[in-house]
Parts: C-alpha cells; structure tokens; sequence
C-alpha cells in the first residue's frame, strides 16, 4: 500500500516547480505535510525541519534532502506514471527521496515506539553555489541538529550507500598576452597559445586514485569553462579558463588550493598564469566505522561505494555528523531530459529505513 502512497507523493511533489532560488511553493507543500502529523517543525527561510520529541538515551537519526531542481529542458514530458517509471522533473533528483521522507515522517508519529530520535531537513538551494545553500544557516540555527548521530542524504545513488564525497574546486585561470592584427601575429603574443602547455597537461593527466577505508575515490582536474578573444581578426590578449578540481576524502581545501597552483605553475612556469579562487567546497568524510551505519548496513545489505561527487555530505561532515549518502533515485537520471524515477526503487528504499527505524 505504501508503493501507491509514495508513487502519488512523488507526482505531487514534481507537479510543483521549485527551480533553484524558487523552492518557496515546494517548500509550503512540505510544511503543510508535516503540521499534519504530531512531529515538531520549523520554517527557517524556505528550509522547513521537523523532529520527533527528543527522549533522553535514544540517539538521533536524520533524513536529509533539498526540494530544489534544475532548470526543465527541451524533453521534458508531463508529469506522469508509466508502468515503473515516475516522470517528473526532479523525480530522481530528488523528489522520490523527498517523498520517501515524507511518508517515514507520517509513519513516525510521536516517535514514542522508536528505538531513535528522528529529525528530518527539507533545504533549498542544494543545485546552486555552495555559499548560498540553506543547509549552511538551518545548521547554525538548528543546534540539535549538530547532536545527530548519523544523517543519511537521500540524494539519488540507487539504493546504494554512497560513503563520503569529493570535495570541489573552481578556479579562474587567466592568461594575458598582447593585441595585434591577426595578418601580423608576430607583433603579438596570443594568450590562447600561451594556455597550450596547461591544456596538454590537463588532457595528460591520469586520474590520481586514492583509497579510503578500502573505497576508491579518483581526483581529476578539468578545464569546464573557456573565453577570450574579442575578434576574429585580433590576436587575443586574453584567455580565461575554468578549471574545476575534485579531491578525495582526507585533503583539506587548502592542501586542494595548493595542489591546483602548483599544477598550474609547473604546466606553464614562464610566464604562470593568474589563478583566482572562486569557490571552494571540502570533501565528505567515509564513516563507515559509525555504530549506525553498521547496524543499517547488517539490516538491509546494501551495497557500498565511494561518492565520486560532491554532495552535501562535506558540509554535515564539516559541522561534525557523521553522515553517508542514500537515496533511491537514479543517479543516471539526475538533470536528464525526461527525468524519472522507479516505482520500486522508492518502495524498498522506504522498507528499508522502516525497517531500520522501527516502523515495521
């Protein structure tokens, strides 16, 4: 019975459109839910927790999901049900784990019977720049959230726990030369060209594979964005590049700054380019020591793996949760044209934590 409730869930979440910066409509929907049940909850911008009462001994467990999407793109069809398949956007990523959330939320009552005090995180803005995701304020605000025990994110891997992330880097790199007319490029220098040693480098560079606790996790650098040039027929004295750094679990942000400047310098020592620091993200610690992943993990046998992304499991980890990734969209589906999510994926992702939690 809970197949159809959370499959009707998930259409109705996809029916309302929550377009990073525009998650208030999805936000509301999520509210009125939860007040429907005994649970205690909170609004902190468009950012909505909600908790069973806390009793002492009993430790805390959190679900933690973001209601934001993408931007639609041509392919996307009508919110819809085709035999496994629930079509939506988002429906992967990840408004099946919402719905999941959802329902264990309504199942959970007053969480009395419940081996575990529970909390759940509805946040906004997970698809946009690290700085401006409202995970970061509810996890000043909230302080019982910094006493959970484990968190699980249900971002969309398949049922499969997804231990740890990378963390991410983005640099501007910016190469100056000298404008000249294109006829006479000796009387320039071409900030292109110059990048031509970086670009050899970068497209040379193998994966650098780093094991934790026994999961393999590949740092890669990759030129993402690139401009410069004003006119077909100047020679450029400028060329920017975007390059986008990710690293393993165990390297610090500064120790992944100063990895990225010195590729940089080595791949193009006269003369280095700029390198300008625009964002950066740390990784997600493996905790696949923690008692209750442990416990999950002999209760549901699922698999395990290393996260080779970033999610938003660095920044629990970096406010000291131990958390892993969990969730039951597919993770090949997240941001495609003509999204959807399997009926039976959301089914035994919800068996299982109920199983996990008590309910059943």
């Amino acid at each position: 019975m809970f197949a159809d409730a959370l499959t009707c869930r998930t259409l109705e979440l996809c029916r309302v459109a929550s377009v990073t910066g525009n998650e208030a409509a999805c936000a509301d929907l999520v509210e009125a839910i939860l007040r429907a049940t005994p649970l205690q909850v909170q609004r902190i911008g468009e950012t909505v927790t909600a908790r069973t009462p806390e009793r002492p001994g009993r430790p805390l467990v959190l679900l933690v999901g973001h209601t934001d999407t993408v931007p639609p793109k041509d392919g996307d069809g009508p919110v819809r049900v085709d035999g496994d398949r629930i079509y939506g956007l988002g429906a992967s990523d990840m408004k099946g784990g919402l719905a999941v959330m959802l329902e264990l939320a309504r199942a959970a009552g007053d969480g009395a019977a419940l081996p575990y005090n529970l909390g759940w995180v509805f946040y906004d803005r997970e698809e946009g720049p690290w700085a401006l995701s409202g995970l970061g304020p509810v996890l000043e605000q909230a302080a019982w959230l910094r006493q959970a025990a484990l968190a699980f994110c249900l971002e969309p891997s398949d049922n499969v726990v997804q231990v740890g992330c990378l963390g991410t880097l983005h640099a501007k790199v910016t190469f100056t030369g000298q404008a000249a007319h294109s006829a006479r490029p000796w009387q320039g220098l071409n900030a292109i060209h110059a990048a031509a040693p970086l670009l050899a480098a970068l497209a040379a560079r193998e994966p650098v594979v780093v094991d934790c606790a026994g999961h393999t996790f590949r740092e890669v650098i990759s030129a993402t964005l690139a401009s410069g040039g004003a006119t077909r027929n100047v020679i450029p004295d400028r060329f920017d590049l975007n390059l986008n750094y990710r690293f393993a679990p165990g390297r610090s942000t500064e120790s992944a700054v100063a990895e990225l400047e010195r590729f940089c310098r080595e791949a193009c020592p006269h003369p280095s380019p700029s390198v300008e620091i625009n964002e950066v993200a740390p990784s997600g610690a493996v905790v696949l020591d923690n008692v209750l992943l442990r416990r999950f993990l002999d209760q549901n046998g699922n698999a395990v793996a290393a996260k080779q992304a970033w999610t938003d499991v660095a920044r629990l980890s970096q406010a000291g949760i131990d958390a892993v990734n969990l969730g039951p969209g597919l993770a090949a589906q997240a941001h495609q044209a003509g999204e959807y999510a399997s009926a039976a994926l959301l089914a035994e992702s919800y068996a299982q934590f109920a199983r996990f939690l008590g309910m059943g």
